[in-house]
Protein backbone atom coordinates (compact mmCIF):
# COMPACT_ATOMS: atom_id res chain seq x y z
CA UNK A 1 0.00 0.00 0.00
CA UNK A 2 1.45 3.36 -1.03
CA UNK A 3 1.74 6.17 1.46
CA UNK A 4 -0.47 9.24 1.28
CA UNK A 5 1.26 12.48 0.34
CA UNK A 6 1.42 15.03 3.14
CA UNK A 7 -0.16 18.43 2.48
CA UNK A 8 0.85 22.01 3.30
CA UNK A 9 -1.76 22.30 6.10
CA UNK A 10 -0.59 18.99 7.56
CA UNK A 11 3.02 20.19 7.54
CA UNK A 12 1.99 23.33 9.43
CA UNK A 13 0.06 21.19 11.92
CA UNK A 14 3.21 19.23 12.78
CA UNK A 15 4.48 22.17 14.81
CA UNK A 16 1.16 22.68 16.52
CA UNK A 17 0.83 19.05 17.61
CA UNK A 18 4.49 18.61 18.45
CA UNK A 19 5.27 15.88 15.92
CA UNK A 20 8.36 15.81 13.70
CA UNK A 21 8.95 15.26 9.98
CA UNK A 22 11.87 14.65 7.63
CA UNK A 23 12.88 16.19 4.31
CA UNK A 24 15.58 14.47 2.27
CA UNK A 25 17.42 15.92 -0.72
CA UNK A 26 17.58 13.68 -3.80
CA UNK A 27 17.93 14.36 -7.51
CA UNK A 28 17.10 11.21 -9.51
CA UNK A 29 14.44 8.61 -10.20
CA UNK A 30 15.97 5.55 -8.43
CA UNK A 31 16.70 7.44 -5.22
CA UNK A 32 13.29 9.13 -5.27
CA UNK A 33 11.57 5.78 -5.75
CA UNK A 34 13.27 4.46 -2.60
CA UNK A 35 12.23 7.56 -0.65
CA UNK A 36 8.66 7.03 -1.86
CA UNK A 37 8.69 3.62 -0.17
CA UNK A 38 10.04 5.11 3.06
CA UNK A 39 8.40 7.04 5.91
CA UNK A 40 10.09 10.31 4.84
CA UNK A 41 7.47 12.95 4.13
CA UNK A 42 9.26 15.52 1.95
CA UNK A 43 11.85 15.54 -0.83
CA UNK A 44 13.89 18.61 -1.71
CA UNK A 45 15.16 18.89 -5.26
CA UNK A 46 17.86 21.34 -4.27
CA UNK A 47 20.29 23.51 -6.14
CA UNK A 48 22.95 21.64 -4.16
CA UNK A 49 22.91 19.41 -7.24
CA UNK A 50 25.49 21.86 -8.52
CA UNK A 51 27.98 20.43 -6.05
CA UNK A 52 26.72 16.89 -5.53
CA UNK A 53 25.74 15.97 -9.10
CA UNK A 54 27.59 18.45 -11.32
CA UNK A 55 30.81 18.56 -9.29
CA UNK A 56 31.03 22.35 -8.99
CA UNK A 57 32.16 24.42 -6.03
CA UNK A 58 28.83 26.08 -5.34
CA UNK A 59 25.22 26.53 -6.41
CA UNK A 60 25.10 29.91 -8.20
CA UNK A 61 25.56 28.49 -11.70
CA UNK A 62 22.59 26.10 -11.38
CA UNK A 63 19.81 27.07 -13.80
CA UNK A 64 16.07 26.71 -13.72
CA UNK A 65 16.43 24.15 -16.51
CA UNK A 66 18.77 22.09 -14.30
CA UNK A 67 16.23 22.05 -11.48
CA UNK A 68 13.39 21.21 -13.88
CA UNK A 69 15.27 18.24 -15.32
CA UNK A 70 15.87 16.71 -11.90
CA UNK A 71 12.43 17.68 -10.61
CA UNK A 72 10.77 15.66 -13.36
CA UNK A 73 12.90 12.61 -12.56
CA UNK A 74 12.11 12.83 -8.85
CA UNK A 75 8.40 13.35 -9.48
CA UNK A 76 8.25 10.17 -11.56
CA UNK A 77 10.00 8.24 -8.83
CA UNK A 78 8.06 9.65 -5.89
CA UNK A 79 4.41 10.28 -6.80
CA UNK A 80 3.34 9.91 -3.15
CA UNK A 81 5.92 12.22 -1.56
CA UNK A 82 5.67 16.00 -1.13
CA UNK A 83 8.31 17.60 -3.38
CA UNK A 84 9.97 20.96 -2.76
CA UNK A 85 11.38 22.63 -5.86
CA UNK A 86 14.36 24.88 -5.20
CA UNK A 87 14.37 28.24 -6.99
CA UNK A 88 17.91 28.80 -8.29
CA UNK A 89 20.00 31.95 -8.10
CA UNK A 90 18.56 34.92 -10.03
CA UNK A 91 15.23 33.23 -10.82
CA UNK A 92 13.29 35.37 -8.33
CA UNK A 93 15.49 38.21 -7.07
CA UNK A 94 14.92 40.73 -9.89
CA UNK A 95 11.18 41.34 -9.67
CA UNK A 96 7.92 39.88 -8.42
CA UNK A 97 6.59 38.96 -11.85
CA UNK A 98 9.71 36.94 -12.63
CA UNK A 99 9.47 35.20 -9.27
CA UNK A 100 5.84 34.24 -9.89
CA UNK A 101 6.55 33.08 -13.45
CA UNK A 102 9.48 30.84 -12.50
CA UNK A 103 7.76 29.46 -9.41
CA UNK A 104 4.80 28.60 -11.62
CA UNK A 105 7.05 26.68 -14.00
CA UNK A 106 8.31 24.53 -11.12
CA UNK A 107 4.76 23.85 -9.95
CA UNK A 108 3.65 22.87 -13.46
CA UNK A 109 6.48 20.35 -13.64
CA UNK A 110 5.84 18.47 -10.43
CA UNK A 111 6.73 20.61 -7.41
CA UNK A 112 4.27 20.80 -4.52
CA UNK A 113 5.87 24.05 -3.35
CA UNK A 114 8.92 26.19 -4.06
CA UNK A 115 11.80 27.10 -1.76
CA UNK A 116 13.20 30.64 -1.73
CA UNK A 117 16.30 31.60 0.24
CA UNK A 118 17.51 34.97 1.41
CA UNK A 119 16.59 37.89 3.65
CA UNK A 120 13.74 40.37 4.07
CA UNK A 121 14.08 41.40 0.40
CA UNK A 122 13.68 37.82 -0.76
CA UNK A 123 10.68 37.58 1.55
CA UNK A 124 9.05 40.42 -0.40
CA UNK A 125 9.26 38.31 -3.56
CA UNK A 126 7.99 35.31 -1.59
CA UNK A 127 4.91 37.30 -0.58
CA UNK A 128 4.07 37.90 -4.24
CA UNK A 129 4.48 34.20 -5.03
CA UNK A 130 2.22 33.24 -2.13
CA UNK A 131 -0.40 35.75 -3.30
CA UNK A 132 -0.30 34.04 -6.70
CA UNK A 133 -1.41 30.82 -4.98
CA UNK A 134 1.95 29.05 -4.85
CA UNK A 135 3.11 27.60 -1.51
CA UNK A 136 6.52 28.90 -0.42
CA UNK A 137 9.12 27.43 1.93
CA UNK A 138 11.63 30.00 3.15
CA UNK A 139 15.34 29.45 3.77
CA UNK A 140 17.58 31.56 6.00
CA UNK A 141 20.92 31.27 7.78
CA UNK A 142 23.63 29.91 5.55
CA UNK A 143 22.13 30.60 2.14
CA UNK A 144 24.41 28.96 -0.45
CA UNK A 145 23.32 31.22 -3.31
CA UNK A 146 24.71 34.24 -1.47
CA UNK A 147 27.43 32.52 0.56
CA UNK A 148 30.11 34.66 -1.07
CA UNK A 149 28.66 37.72 0.66
CA UNK A 150 29.16 36.04 4.04
CA UNK A 151 32.70 34.85 3.38
CA UNK A 152 31.82 31.33 2.30
CA UNK A 153 30.02 28.37 3.82
CA UNK A 154 30.09 29.39 7.48
CA UNK A 155 27.80 29.28 10.50
CA UNK A 156 25.60 32.38 10.63
CA UNK A 157 24.09 34.26 13.54
CA UNK A 158 27.05 34.02 15.90
CA UNK A 159 27.11 37.74 16.74
CA UNK A 160 24.26 39.78 18.22
CA UNK A 161 23.82 41.79 15.01
CA UNK A 162 23.89 38.71 12.81
CA UNK A 163 21.50 36.81 15.09
CA UNK A 164 19.08 39.73 15.09
CA UNK A 165 19.16 39.80 11.31
CA UNK A 166 18.43 36.07 11.12
CA UNK A 167 15.41 36.51 13.41
CA UNK A 168 14.17 39.43 11.30
CA UNK A 169 14.54 37.34 8.15
CA UNK A 170 12.54 34.48 9.67
CA UNK A 171 9.74 36.79 10.79
CA UNK A 172 9.70 38.41 7.33
CA UNK A 173 9.21 35.04 5.63
CA UNK A 174 6.42 34.14 8.05
CA UNK A 175 4.68 37.47 7.37
CA UNK A 176 5.13 36.84 3.64
CA UNK A 177 3.02 33.72 4.00
CA UNK A 178 5.68 31.00 3.93
CA UNK A 179 4.29 27.78 5.44
CA UNK A 180 7.70 26.58 6.74
CA UNK A 181 11.28 27.80 6.85
CA UNK A 182 14.65 26.11 6.56
CA UNK A 183 17.25 27.17 9.14
CA UNK A 184 20.74 26.31 7.93
CA UNK A 185 23.93 26.44 9.99
CA UNK A 186 22.74 28.47 12.97
CA UNK A 187 23.77 28.13 16.63
CA UNK A 188 21.45 25.88 18.60
CA UNK A 189 20.25 28.68 20.88
CA UNK A 190 19.41 30.91 17.92
CA UNK A 191 17.56 28.11 16.16
CA UNK A 192 15.51 27.57 19.31
CA UNK A 193 14.75 31.29 19.62
CA UNK A 194 13.61 31.55 16.02
CA UNK A 195 11.44 28.47 16.40
CA UNK A 196 9.91 30.05 19.50
CA UNK A 197 9.21 33.40 17.84
CA UNK A 198 7.47 32.15 14.69
CA UNK A 199 4.39 29.97 14.35
CA UNK A 200 5.40 28.08 11.19
CA UNK A 201 7.53 24.91 11.29
CA UNK A 202 11.30 25.28 11.20
CA UNK A 203 13.34 22.73 9.26
CA UNK A 204 16.82 22.31 10.64
CA UNK A 205 19.98 21.85 8.62
CA UNK A 206 22.58 22.19 11.34
CA UNK A 207 20.34 24.49 13.40
CA UNK A 208 20.11 22.61 16.66
CA UNK A 209 17.61 20.46 18.52
CA UNK A 210 14.39 22.46 18.50
CA UNK A 211 13.13 22.28 14.92
CA UNK A 212 9.94 20.59 13.79
CA UNK A 213 11.55 19.05 10.70
CA UNK A 214 15.06 18.15 9.60
CA UNK A 215 16.70 18.05 6.20
CA UNK A 216 19.78 16.14 5.06
CA UNK A 217 21.13 15.14 1.67
CA UNK A 218 20.77 11.48 0.70
CA UNK A 219 24.25 11.43 -0.81
CA UNK A 220 25.66 12.73 2.49
CA UNK A 221 23.90 10.38 4.89
CA UNK A 222 24.68 7.37 2.69
CA UNK A 223 28.37 8.25 2.38
CA UNK A 224 28.27 8.60 -1.41
CA UNK A 225 29.31 12.25 -1.63
CA UNK A 226 32.52 12.57 0.36
CA UNK A 227 34.17 15.68 -1.06
CA UNK A 228 33.32 17.19 2.32
CA UNK A 229 31.09 16.12 5.19
CA UNK A 230 29.36 18.98 7.04
CA UNK A 231 29.38 18.90 10.85
CA UNK A 232 25.58 18.52 10.93
CA UNK A 233 25.61 15.36 8.80
CA UNK A 234 25.29 11.93 10.37
CA UNK A 235 26.41 9.20 7.99
CA UNK A 236 24.16 6.16 8.37
CA UNK A 237 25.92 4.16 5.66
CA UNK A 238 29.25 4.35 3.82
CA UNK A 239 28.03 3.28 0.41
CA UNK A 240 30.73 5.17 -1.45
CA UNK A 241 33.33 2.64 -0.32
CA UNK A 242 31.01 -0.27 -1.05
CA UNK A 243 30.33 1.06 -4.55
CA UNK A 244 34.06 1.46 -5.17
CA UNK A 245 34.66 -2.10 -3.98
CA UNK A 246 31.93 -3.30 -6.33
CA UNK A 247 33.46 -1.52 -9.31
CA UNK A 248 36.91 -2.97 -8.58
CA UNK A 249 35.52 -6.46 -8.00
CA UNK A 250 33.88 -6.39 -11.42
CA UNK A 251 37.09 -5.19 -13.07
CA UNK A 252 39.10 -7.93 -11.33
CA UNK A 253 36.65 -10.60 -12.47
CA UNK A 254 36.97 -9.42 -16.05
CA UNK A 255 40.74 -9.88 -15.75
CA UNK A 256 40.46 -13.31 -14.11
CA UNK A 257 37.72 -14.59 -16.42
CA UNK A 258 35.19 -14.95 -13.60
CA UNK A 259 32.90 -12.55 -15.46
CA UNK A 260 31.02 -13.08 -17.63
CA UNK A 261 29.91 -16.69 -17.21
CA UNK A 262 27.33 -18.61 -19.21
CA UNK A 263 24.58 -17.49 -16.84
CA UNK A 264 25.14 -13.93 -18.07
CA UNK A 265 24.91 -14.90 -21.76
CA UNK A 266 22.10 -15.29 -24.29
CA UNK A 267 21.82 -18.55 -26.25
CA UNK A 268 20.77 -19.54 -29.73
CA UNK A 269 20.48 -23.03 -31.19
CA UNK A 270 23.46 -24.60 -32.94
CA UNK A 271 21.28 -25.07 -36.02
CA UNK A 272 20.79 -21.31 -36.27
CA UNK A 273 24.51 -20.63 -35.93
CA UNK A 274 25.36 -23.32 -38.51
CA UNK A 275 22.83 -21.87 -40.92
CA UNK A 276 24.44 -18.43 -40.43
CA UNK A 277 27.91 -19.90 -41.15
CA UNK A 278 26.64 -21.60 -44.26
CA UNK A 279 25.05 -18.41 -45.54
CA UNK A 280 28.31 -16.49 -45.05
CA UNK A 281 30.31 -19.13 -46.99
CA UNK A 282 28.06 -19.02 -50.04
Amino acid sequence: MSKKKITVPQIRERKQNGSKFAMITVYDYPMAAIVDQSDIELILVGDSLGMVIQGCEGTVHVTLEDILYHLKLVRRGAPNTFIVGDMPFLTYQACESEAIHNAGILMKNGADCVKMEGDVYAAEKAAAVVKAGIPVMGHIGLTPQTAASFGGFKVQGKSIDSAKKMLENAIAFEKAGAFAIVLECLPTALGALIDEKISIPTIGVGAGLNCTGYNLNAYDILGIFDKFVPKFVKQYKLLGKEILDGFNSWRNEIESGAYPTREHCFNVSEDEINALRDSMEQ
